[in-house]
């Protein structure tokens, strides 16, 4: 029975009555059959990506293999082998403090600064939390669980031990009061639990280690302490020799002191490891302190101590350091980041026994490090999983989903050549778990664009992460000098990180890439799978300005024309200034405002470049008259027409990058005029510099709304800045970002290939700031700026009878511009002749900045844009083939029927505009009380959807073309800009953006997806056997020595020790049924998905108790035949014979 569902019926009457036909020959368009529906739809979470933020906790199954790391806001990030990763989430957000694997049992407790433990079942794809415990009255410090143990000690602030039933998870009567545990004379407080374990040899001692120093070890059936041991200085941990004889603490004085059991009166040995020893035997001066210590044993060699902390407070190391001491050698390890914990990987899980260390992870503050104790050196090893997006902070995000097959092995095979040398040998040690099995898979790939001038391209298909190859565009320019204030470049429009990545632009099937950076420059990529060097980096520097009377003063140049459209010729700028040093320009500014002198110098010296992308051409735009250029707000390339298309909030530019000649330069006033604008002569980057348009300072798209206060775009604005955790770090390049700038030479240089399609709108445009203080802010906002590009097929007038190539341009102020394209013909034509361009007026106007334009045909499917495919372009001539546009084919139409429709959508409605006869025939105001963020065409796998993304954290679809609502989800109230810059969509469902400075958060809004995902998701809990306890040995079996059990059920069970305090803490039970499905699937789908995972868990528990059955009547059939065969041979002798 089909599922009524009464929002689906709603969304149904509203696309009635916002919908909207103005035009008559709307029924021409009731041949497009629109296949998509409400219930193709569905938005969930379906995997989080990178390196958890803000890491707090760790704890590793040696079993299973299996490592949990907890962040400060309550998320739990599980990793087993490459692929296998999950995301929980504590719905308090409280920071998790510790987490305790019950060893090969498949759950995981949780301890969280709210003083509440959880309890989470990790025997289903999806963990959810099965119980938990809150205490009201006591705060809680430090949790132990031993191994093999169902009873959880928990330590507490005031100094007291509870311990908890992790089955049932209620609180055992047996309490250890801190009044109890010290001694009678003891006249102070001994401060919180730091520590709680049990001696290694006997259960039925704890050792209990105070804040203060003090040391306790607790007898647990006599209930009273047998030995106290005291410090002077605080402890930070504790580590017991696997004997169970001796412990070491660490101190806050960077000292490790190692007691002997049986002697509490002072310690054995008490070293400072970094401690500089003095010659008169004084004690050492004091050290940082350290924080942790792991001591563990082999049993062939010297025992492995691990520590961190403890250097010297004047050692000139600034860094965190992980000190290993492996018998007289001493290994410190210096770390790019803080330590946040480490623990120490051992053959077996057992205490009791010879430890055999094998690896040390490392948690830092935003990396995780595997160091391999196995090899000379100790190096790392190779880290599997995607935790490096934030290596430089993200600056802007693209998603693609369905690419050509082939681009992601050739993006691989040129990455794989960059791997870094030196590492491990061993494979990753956290192996566990399984991959999932689902069917739907297709290339997807994310690039992201980072604030260092990077590129980084992951393979993304199957809900997985991958980094396929890194793009370094700061290769092409040169590197500032520190050497002295003289030196270092005086036009960067800003101080911090001038190579950041604003925007990009890629075209998968011709892989040209287009890349706009921060300090106003465009690098044009080619991909190439052989190496080369560019003896001369190609460069074509732009000068943008505005209307005239946007300039204060005259340009002293004479460069400016007398009018924004009046034509320039080539000489109005001398040849001599472009090759003129470019250290003398900005050391004028004193005597006059910098003027034609581009942000960043291109490098002189012969580019290397690998395979992969090579720099074919770099666009920059100058300094104006003591003005910088605009920062780029939107950008566009297309392979077919082999063109460039960029824009600001001056005006656009469309470049030749075959030819690699300027076309256009104009104020977006200008393209109103229907004039023909290509009256100028196309100049090579070898010649003069062409005037434009003016260059103030004026930001990104969003700031014409009128509906939100001044105030709330501020922020906006303040939060485009590199993705990075630390807020005040950005406000303070912000401030930066005004001071002067110096020399930037200009250099030219020559390279190879290319890239396209790709673009983050206006509103994406992470580093726009104003630096002018001439324009009011009043002024900022009312300057249109370019928004958006498309380039197409397609009817630029509405007399045009046939498709031909054209530019669509979208404005702040909702304006849709049309320029049509003149390209010479295939061959050496097209590298000698000129491209023409001409404006073709308005077509339409809308609400709100235009964010994305897409083109549909007559029977409504989509028109991508031209493109040509790959070829090497690095290959003998011979090989090459010949360029070819491939102009999309006009579908069959009848005479006065449109062929084409425009599918246009703002920040506030969508539009569907008929061409040639430029007709409106649908109509959707979006909000009213908010604004689109993002929005895109998408291809689902049952039509074509407008899928929008809201301020108000709103995900919508809306049908094509009819722009019918299908889904409209409350998703995520937008309470960070970081999602509003980085969320993007993309073929298929997909969806994703950064949820922090470290993680992408990929969705889908898809049913089929959905339905799915159980099955493509990875298994963290595999079956396995727990291995066998070490042998005791024939004396100490006879003679005792060995480990000592304890039945703890006797001790802390309801029987013997009484019902815990109901007062003290709180029993919460978690969610009944199958929480694996929990909001992931519902209906009917949901339950049957829910059943077949209950039925294959019990299946497998059914298979395990068969496997027992079978082994046991193979155990009892062999003792009945033992038996039968000593029945049979001393049947017949006597007693005395026997």
């Amino acid at each position: 029975m089909k599922k009524f569902n009464i929002r689906k019926v709603l969304n149904g009457l509203t696309a009635s009555s916002s919908s909207a036909s103005p035009q008559p020959g709307t029924n021409q368009n009731d041949v497009i059959q629109e296949t998509l529906q409400s219930e193709h739809f569905q938005l969930c979470k379906t995997v989080r990506h990178g390196f958890p933020y803000r890491p707090s906790s760790m704890a590793f199954d040696p079993v299973q293999k299996i490592l949990a790391i907890g962040t400060q806001s309550g998320a739990v990030r599980l990793f087993g082998r490459a692929g296998v990763e999950c995301y929980c989430q504590h719905d308090s957000g409280a920071a998790v403090i510790q987490l305790q694997f019950l060893v090969n049992e498949g759950a995981l407790v949780s301890a969280l600064a709210d003083d509440s433990v959880h309890l989470w079942n990790l025997r289903q794809k999806q963990p959810a939390i099965l119980h938990t415990l809150k205490f009201n009255r006591e705060r809680i410090t430090f949790c132990h669980l031993p191994f093999q143990s169902k009873w959880l000690y928990i330590g507490t602030e005031k100094g007291n031990i509870h311990i908890v039933n992790v089955e049932s998870f209620t609180l055992s009567g047996y309490v250890i009061m801190w009044n109890k545990a010290i001694e009678l004379s003891s006249k102070s407080h001994p401060g919180p639990v730091v520590h709680i374990s049990d001696n290694p040899m006997d259960e039925g001692k704890i050792l209990i280690g105070f804040e203060c120093g003090t040391v306790v070890l607790w007898d647990l059936k006599c209930k009273k302490a047998d030995y106290r041991y005291n410090h002077d200085e605080a402890i930070h941990s504790v580590a017991w020799h696997h004997e169970g004889k001796q412990f070491t603490c660490s101190h806050s004085d960077g000292t490790l002191t190692t007691w002997n059991v049986r002697v509490p009166a002072k310690p054995t040995i008490t070293i400072t490891p970094h401690g500089k020893q003095p010659k008169d035997g004084k004690k050492p001066e004091p050290c940082k302190p350290i924080l942790k210590v792991e001591y563990k044993t082999t049993r062939d060699g010297d025992a492995f101590m691990v520590m961190s902390g403890g250097l010297s407070y004047d050692t000139g190391c600034r860094r965190s350091c992980l000190t290993v001491i492996h018998g007289k050698s001493t290994a410190i390890l210096e770390m790019d980041y803080p330590i946040v914990d480490f623990l120490t990987l051992c053959e077996t899980p057992y205490p009791n026994d010879f430890q055999e260390p094998y690896a040390v992870v490392v948690l830092l503050e935003k990396d995780l490090v595997v160091i391999d104790l196995g090899q000379i050196g100790y190096p790392i090893f190779e880290n599997p999983y995607p935790l490096s997006i934030h290596e430089s902070p993200v600056t802007c995000v693209e998603y693609f989903a369905d690419c050509p097959p082939e681009l992601i092995p050739a993006l691989y095979s040129v990455g794989s050549r960059q791997n870094r040398q030196g590492y491990s040998k061993k494979e990753w040690p956290i192996s566990g778990g399984n991959w999932g099995q689902g069917t739907l898979s297709y290339p997807e790939i994310i690039i992201t664009g980072h604030a260092d001038g990077s590129i980084k391209f992951w393979d993304a298909s199957a809900i997985m992460l991958q980094v396929l190859y890194k793009l370094k565009t700061a290769k092409v320019f040169e590197k500032a000098l520190k050497g002295g204030k003289e030196e270092k470049p005086s036009t960067e429009i800003v101080d911090e990180d001038p190579f950041a990545i604003q925007t990009l632009s890629w075209c998968p099937e011709s892989r040209v890439l287009c890349v706009a950076g921060v300090s106003a420059h465009v690098i044009i990529y080619r991909f190439s799978k052989q190496e080369m060097t560019t003896e001369v980096v190609q460069l074509l520097e732009v000068r943008m300005q505005g209307e005239l009377n946007d300039v204060d003063s005259p340009d002293p140049a004479g460069d400016h024309p007398p009018t924004p459209s009046t034509p320039v010729p080539p000489s109005s700028s001398s040849p001599t200034q472009e090759g003129e040093p470019p250290e003398a320009q900005p050391f004028t500014s004193d005597d006059g405002p910098r003027d034609n002198v581009p942000c960043l110098k291109v490098r002189s010296s012969p580019l290397k470049q690998s395979p992969g992308y090579q720099v074919e051409l770099v666009i920059q735009l100058v300094w104006v008259s003591g003005e910088p250029p605009q920062q780029i707000t939107s950008l566009a390339v297309n392979s077919s027409y082999g063109l460039v298309v960029f824009g600001n909030s001056s005006g656009l530019v469309v470049v030749d990058y075959l030819q690699m000649i300027l076309l256009l330069n104009m104020g977006t006033s200008e393209l109103y005029s229907p004039s023909d604008p290509y009256q100028r002569q196309p100049r090579s980057p070898r010649k003069t510099r062409q005037p434009s348009g003016d260059l103030s300072t004026v930001t990104s798209c969003i700031s014409r709304l009128s509906i939100f206060s001044t105030s709330m775009k501020k922020t906006y604005y303040s939060s485009n800045s590199p993705l990075s955790d630390n807020s005040d770090g950005n406000n303070a390049s912000e401030e930066k970002s005004n001071k002067s700038p110096t020399s930037a030479k200009m250099s030219r240089k020559m390279s190879s290939p290319t890239e396209q399609k790709t673009g983050l709108d206006a509103k994406d445009s992470l580093f726009s700031r104003s630096r002018s203080s001439s324009v009011t802010s009043i002024e900022r906002e009312s300057r249109e700026a370019i928004s958006s590009f498309h380039f197409s097929e397609s009817f630029p007038r509405k007399t045009d009878s046939n498709p031909s190539p054209s530019l669509w341009v979208g404005t702040t102020q909702g304006t849709v511009l049309v320029l049509s394209l003149s390209l010479p013909p295939t061959g050496d034509q097209r590298l000698q002749q000129p491209v023409g361009v001409s404006s073709c007026g308005t077509l339409v106007r809308l609400k709100g900045g235009i964010l994305t334009m897409a083109f549909l045909d007559s029977l409504g499917a989509v028109l991508p844009p031209s493109y040509e495919p790959w070829s090497e372009p690095n290959a003998p001539d011979e090989e090459k083939e010949a360029r070819s546009r491939r102009p999309a084919s006009p579908p069959p139409t009848q005479e006065g029927q449109d062929s084409q429709y425009a599918v246009v959508c703002s920040e506030k409605q969508a539009k569907v505009v008929g061409l040639p006869s430029q007709s409106c025939f649908f109509k959707h105001n979006i909000t009213e009380s908010s604004f689109v963020l993002r929005a895109d065409v998408v291809q689902m796998a049952a039509g074509l959807c407008l899928a929008c993304f809201c301020a108000n954290g709103h995900v919508m679809t809306l049908s094509l073309p009819s722009l019918r609502p299908l889904l409209d989800v409350n998703y995520l109230p937008l309470t960070d800009m970081r999602i509003a810059r980085t969320f993007c969509f993309s073929n298929l469902g997909q969806a994703l953006y950064l949820t922090s400075p470290t993680e992408i958060q990929r969705i889908t809004y898809s049913q089929e997806t959905c339905d799915n995902l159980q099955e493509m998701m990875g298994e963290l809990f595999t079956p396995l056997e727990t291995p066998e306890a070490p042998n005791r040995g024939f004396f100490k079996g006879l003679f005792g020595g060995g480990a000592q059990s304890l039945d703890r059920e006797d001790l802390f069970g309801e029987t013997a020790a009484g019902k815990g305090s109901r007062s003290l803490a709180q029993h919460i039970p978690g969610p009944q049924g199958m929480e694996g499905m929990k909001g992931a699937a519902s209906g009917v789908v949901g339950d049957l998905a829910r059943a077949r995972i209950a039925l294959d868990e019990r299946g497998q528990k059914l298979g395990e108790l068969e496997d027992r059955t079978a082994a046991m009547m193979a155990s009892a059939d062999s003792f009945s035949k033992h038996a039968h065969d000593m029945m049979l041979k001393y049947k017949d002798k006597k007693w005395y014979q026997l």
